[in-house]
């Protein structure tokens, strides 16, 4: 999803300016108009240096903005002021990208803004890290609420992780039989052809097929290379809109095994951004709407704000996100018993942790009925079109005994 800088006014006429994730302009605009705002103007997220508004694709890496906190965190338990700390870790900071964004934070704080606001005026990072500092500013207790947010990011790294290891060699493998299979068809087949020509044989039905594809193919090679990077463009750029987005998103979740592991893969984020938030002192709606704005999921990011429009208006979390019929039963469940015992953060917590576990179980039984398949599906692809290359060969040389 994309950051846009949101200017409204709620029913009092007061004035606020915000960071919000969407798909574009226009869902921005019409979620806030939902809630009952007045919307102004919506812009896509930039970057604010010399006080001017620079639209930027460049986002800061997280493993780099980890490490940043870490070492913020670590000065400030020292006793430092935080304009000293950040004076000491623009200096140390490799990423030029990073040390602009840090200077112009150290600027802003040095005139008299909170911390959290000169981050959020930077339009880049996430939206959960500055509502975390601005829990931390109202509690006076940053050192545990950064605490927490970095315990998040490495427990969301580490599983980030833990998938790209799980999806490495199956899309080596897939990579690897693509390239056979063009190469097969696109020189091979054609080189067979040749041959098979100059020898004036009568070939087989499925030869001739075969040999037909390989010419086309061939003749056509740059023309279907083409227009396949067309077609990847052009959905590229229809999933940047409202309806391709939903409509992408509807049909990743209704995938036969696929979609399930997405879904929990999305639900196990949430509960744990969830659980980071409150745990930093902010309020549930808000929580809520930071959580939802966050999700990469067009349909979960719906529907968690009309759960927190629901909740808003009294109703639980477990029942208005039961309503939604989004979220799995179990999580439902759970979610209730936390809410009844007083404990939402720790059972939240708990079903992060029972969904990143069934994500990567799940993942990795997918991953293995699938690398056999890929490599059954070659097997026979390949041997097919050997076979039909060979076979005139086979019946020329019966013909001369």
């Amino acid at each position: 999803m994309a950051e846009f800088l949101v200017k409204i006014a709620d029913e009092r006429g007061r004035l606020a300016q915000q960071l919000e994730h969407g798909y574009s302009e226009s869902e921005v605009r019409e979620r806030f108009t939902q809630q009952g705002y007045l919307v102004y103007w919506v812009k896509p997220r930039g970057l604010l240096v010399g006080g001017k508004l620079k639209v930027r694709g460049t986002k800061v890496k997280q493993s780099q903005f980890v490490i940043f906190n870490q070492q913020f965190l670590t000065l400030i338990k020292a006793g430092l002021p935080i304009l000293n700390a950040l004076d000491l870790l623009i200096k140390r900071q490799k990423d030029n990208t990073l040390r602009a964004l840090l200077q112009n934070v150290r600027e802003r704080v040095k005139s008299g803004e909170l911390l959290s606001d000169a981050f959020a005026a930077q339009h880049v990072f996430p939206k959960i890290y500055t509502t975390t500092l601005m829990a931390g500013e109202k509690s006076g207790n940053m050192e545990e609420v950064l605490s927490r947010y970095i315990a998040f990011q490495r427990l969301a790294l580490t599983f980030k992780k833990k998938l790209a290891v799980s999806l490495v060699y199956p899309a080596l493998l897939v990579t690897v039989v693509l390239c056979m299979i063009v190469f097969l068809v696109t020189y091979v087949v054609p080189q067979f052809a040749k041959l098979f020509d100059n020898l004036n044989a009568k070939l087989p039905a499925v030869t001739v097929f075969m040999l037909a594809v390989g010419s086309s193919a061939q003749k056509y090679a740059p023309f279907l290379g083409i227009g396949l990077v067309a077609v990847v463009f052009a959905v590229w750029r229809w999933k940047s809109s409202d309806r391709g987005a939903q409509v992408i998103d509807r049909a990743m979740l209704k995938l036969p095994v696929m979609g399930d592991i997405w879904l929990k893969y999305q639900v196990a984020n949430f509960s744990r951004m969830l659980s980071t938030l409150l745990s930093g002192g902010l309020p549930l709606v808000p929580s809520l709407e930071t959580a939802g704005a966050s999700m990469s999921s067009r349909e979960i990011l719906n529907g968690v704000m009309d759960t927190a429009a629901r909740v808003r208006e009294g109703q639980t979390l477990s029942g208005s996100l039961e309503e939604q019929k989004m979220f799995p039963d179990l999580a439902v469940e759970m979610i209730e018993v936390g809410e009844s015992t007083g404990a939402l953060s720790g059972m939240l917590n708990s079903v992060a942790e029972f969904y990143e576990e069934d994500v990567q179980t799940a993942l990795g039984a997918a991953m293995a009925l699938i690398e056999p398949l890929i490599l059954m599906i070659m097997a026979v692809f390949v041997g097919g079109v050997l076979i039909s290359l060979y076979l005139p060969i086979f019946s020329l040389g019966s013909g001369i005994h």
